[in-house]
């Protein structure tokens, strides 16, 4: 009998819940600060051990994230549980200590291009600017997360290697974050690719702190992080409901969404200590506030009407 290839996948995984920032950031209305704590609060109770609750990034740029301040007020702490939240310079880092974090994240990307797009910098230039976040951050004993974007491909320049992705881990560890996102901006991602990036941060990080973003734009997703798990992989992210997108990748279906990610993990037997009901109910409870359906796929099977 052939040996089974789903052995020896990891028997936790760690899922984390960037809806409320990464989702809602390309909302094209704004979404009310009570709706966002409500729906914050309700994947609180799902039991997440990690939620990116918003953004401390200039409300001019982000206008839909203006409210972050408020929301870290308004959501309720839970043993547990850490709240997190982009920075992306020292000012943002400011905000985010008053605020009372104990977790932040930086964002870079592995395309020349797409950084001067996003962030009107260079890949260097970004890195400069985090340093004082770095410095800030182990001052304050706080945890700092590094994004890095257009790992699998970018809307600009096409084709990203490996390598360049490797240069710019090498970077960011070397500043002193905790923990690396892998970033499939675009949602171009194929399970070779996976391998390809995955094998040339391996050696550098570990597979202890390298997680996956996988966007669904291509329905690939799924099959991305199990090919991720197969590699020894354990976190992930994933945004409720399928929340997001990208402003440049034009009819980007958004993230990964959590529904569908949890369901194939309960189903492979691996723990995530996350009740895949709960998740639903807060989709539900945005879904309303939005006035949109989500884009889940397990969202849309559990709550057709029969």
């Amino acid at each position: 009998m052939a040996e089974n290839p789903l052995q020896g996948l990891p028997r936790r995984v760690k899922v984390v819940e960037v809806g409320p920032r990464d989702g809602l950031q390309n909302e094209k209305g704004v979404i009310a600060t009570a709706d966002k704590i409500t729906f914050i609060n309700l994947l609180a109770d799902a039991g997440f051990s990690v939620i990116e609750a918003t953004s401390f990034v200039s409300p001019k740029a982000i206008p839909q994230l203006a409210d972050a301040t408020e929301v870290m007020a308004g959501i309720t702490p839970r043993p547990g549980l850490r709240y997190t939240a982009l920075v992306p310079n020292a000012r943002g880092m400011r905000r985010a200590l008053d605020a009372g974090l104990r977790e932040v994240a930086v964002f870079t990307g592995a395309s020349e291009t797409f950084v001067q797009h996003n962030i009107n910098t260079s890949i260097a230039g970004s890195i400069e600017n985090f340093r004082p976040v770095l410095e800030m951050a182990r001052e304050a004993g706080v945890r700092v997360r590094g994004y890095i974007s257009t790992a699998f491909g970018c809307p600009y320049e096409g084709a990203v290697a490996p390598e360049a992705v490797k240069r710019v881990a090498a970077s960011l560890l070397e500043l002193g974050v905790a923990e690396l996102s892998i970033g499939d901006t675009i949602g171009v991602a194929t399970p070779d690719q996976v391998v390809e990036v995955s094998e040339a941060l391996l050696p550098l990080a570990g597979a202890e702190r390298l997680a996956m973003h996988f966007h669904d734009t291509r329905g690939t997703a799924l099959a991305n992080v199990l090919t991720a798990l197969q590699l020894g992989i354990s976190i992930f992210d994933s945004a409720a409901g399928g929340l997001g997108g990208c402003p440049y990748a034009p009819g980007a279906s958004g993230n990964l969404a959590t529904e569908d990610l949890l369901y194939l993990l309960r189903g492979l037997g691996i723990e995530t200590g996350i009740e895949l009901e709960k998740v639903v109910a807060a989709s539900a409870f945005l879904a309303r506030a939005r006035g949109a359906a989500p884009a889940s796929r397990y969202y849309a099977a559990a709550t057709a009407e029969s």
